[in-house]
């Protein structure tokens, strides 16, 4: 999965989403080369929850199938 600008440059590639305890690990290489990993925490989680209004859930829920824009 590949995480992009609003120019259209790559910024993250997610190479494994996974479980550790209670938080989520993503793991991936930051602008092609630097390889990351980063942890939500729950609180995290809740205030990222927290900061979505109910018609971006709706759009979250259908954007695996929606087709890609051709930008």
């Amino acid at each position: 999965m590949k995480i992009y600008s609003q120019d259209g440059s790559e910024l993250m590639d997610v190479t494994a989403i996974e479980r550790n305890d209670n938080q989520l690990v993503v793991k991936g290489k930051i602008f092609q080369s630097m390889p990351m990993t980063a942890k939500l925490r729950p609180e995290e989680a809740r205030k990222g929850m927290g900061m979505m209004s109910f018609s971006t859930w709706l759009f979250l829920l259908s954007l695996p199938f929606r087709p890609s824009s051709k930008k």
